[in-house]
């Protein structure tokens, strides 16, 4: 058998959760549904709305934290804008994919369309997709070119639609193949700092519902998607898709994903976990050592007229604002704040250097040498990003991004606060 034909099985089978794995799916649908909610007031997404709008209304999916609703691709593509806009969603970090972005997206506007739902059911569909997108990452073993959390997120949650869908087995080749054909969008919007991050992951989770459609209404997909002569791991990636596969149903990836605690990369969390602790008139430079990956992602120079995309990308800027804030808000990412001259100072204090890891996909260990205004210096290292497994947030961190994403959202349906479950799977 091969290890896509076991990756199917897997996707297709029924599966019952462990209670731990329930858990985490739980708290992880709940975290993505807030900063979803919380993207509706971002730079773009009215923009994203209106575009969507345009495309066709009436239909039966919602969108998060706006009365409208719209056809199920069409919902898809905006609520995986917000959730992905701020910077601010989950991530599995040994495969770097924002694993559940593409794949809730698109189960809530599958879900929308498809009554009756129980939530052991979406909860399933949550956790296989998440799995396969993020096993999709753990296979590969080259750095990124094209933007893994859409490319591997449109694939996972494609399978993810097609469970909720009740397609039979012998489909799920189709919508593999379908999704893999579907796949797009690549690192220069992120080396750019640009808002087609976000949009990569709105037309993923849009695709993915259509590759669902497709298949549904009897067209056909490529069926040696993954490891084909033209497949994913030849042109996308390069990896082995068995590195996944021979832990199939062992390990559950979702357990595996961070949260966020900042609305910035996630590359950029470590070394602001750290100056969360000081004091912007306690320190006179700050020195990152970092691995290759961490460097490219938000290692960038700061810029006076940088947008707010590219400034979730910088650290120099976002360190400046944790030692000037104590906080990262989204609504500081403004053109008066990036040309304020103490911001920029401080920014100048702080250097990101490559450490000697030669992984290209590690996001730790990280180790950061602070030097204070008294000459003194203090080394600090990072085993674990904040958020991780490793490292879980605390519940009043859970606490301070919730309220952050409520201030956000403004008024929306509390449920996506106070019940994420029954929110997805009763779309009264």
């Amino acid at each position: 058998m091969t290890a896509t034909s076991e990756l199917l099985d897997f996707a297709a089978a029924p599966q019952a959760l462990p209670g731990g794995v329930r858990a985490d799916a739980v708290r992880l649908l709940a975290d993505t549904l807030a900063v979803g909610a919380a993207g509706v007031s971002a730079p773009g997404a009215d923009g994203v709305f209106k575009t969507a709008a345009s495309w066709g209304s009436g239909g039966d999916a919602r969108l998060l934290a706006r009365e409208a609703r719209l056809p199920a691709a069409s919902a898809a593509y905006v609520n995986a804008f917000q959730i992905h806009c701020l910077e601010w969603d989950a991530v599995h970090e040994p495969a770097v994919v924002h694993a559940l972005s593409v794949v809730t997206a698109a189960l809530l506007a599958a879900v929308d369309r498809k009554p009756g739902v129980s939530q052991d059911d979406a909860l399933a569909a949550l956790a296989v997709g998440v799995d396969v997108a993020s096993g999709l990452g753990i296979a590969a073993y080259t750095g990124l070119t094209f933007f893994r959390p859409a490319t591997a997120g449109l694939i996972g949650a494609a399978l993810a639609v097609a469970r909720i869908e009740g397609l039979r087995r012998a489909q799920f080749d189709d919508v593999l193949g379908l999704a893999y054909s579907h796949c797009a969008g690549t690192m220069q919007a992120h080396v750019e700092g640009s808002i087609a991050l976000p949009l990569q992951i709105a037309n993923a989770a849009r695709a993915a519902t259509h590759a669902v459609d497709l298949v549904s209404n009897g067209l056909t997909g490529p069926h040696d998607a993954l490891e084909g002569p033209f497949g994913y791991f030849t042109l996308f990636d390069h990896g082995n898709l068995r590195r996944y596969t021979e832990t199939l149903g062992q390990t559950w990836r979702i357990a595996e994903v961070s949260t966020k605690p900042y609305p910035s990369g996630r590359a950029s969390h470590a070394v602001l976990s750290v100056l969360a602790a000081f004091k912007a008139a306690d320190v006179a430079r700050i020195d990152a050592f970092v691995p290759p990956l961490i460097k490219r992602l938000v290692g960038r120079a700061f810029e006076s007229e940088m947008t707010p995309a590219y400034a979730r990308l910088c650290l120099p800027f976002l360190g400046a604002l944790m030692l000037s804030d104590g906080a990262i808000d989204p609504r500081r990412f403004t053109p008066d704040v990036f040309a304020d001259g103490g911001i920029q100072a401080l920014a100048a204090r702080l250097s990101v250097m490559l450490d000697n890891n030669a992984d290209p996909n590690a996001l730790f260990p990280q180790r950061l040498v602070v030097t204070l205004a008294d000459g003194t210096s203090r080394e600090i290292a990072m085993p674990a990003t904040p958020g991780s497994p490793d490292a879980p947030l605390t519940p009043a961190q859970y606490a301070a991004k919730y309220g952050l994403c409520r201030a956000l959202a403004g008024d929306c349906d509390p449920r996506i606060f106070d019940d994420p479950l029954a929110y997805v799977t009763d779309p009264r």
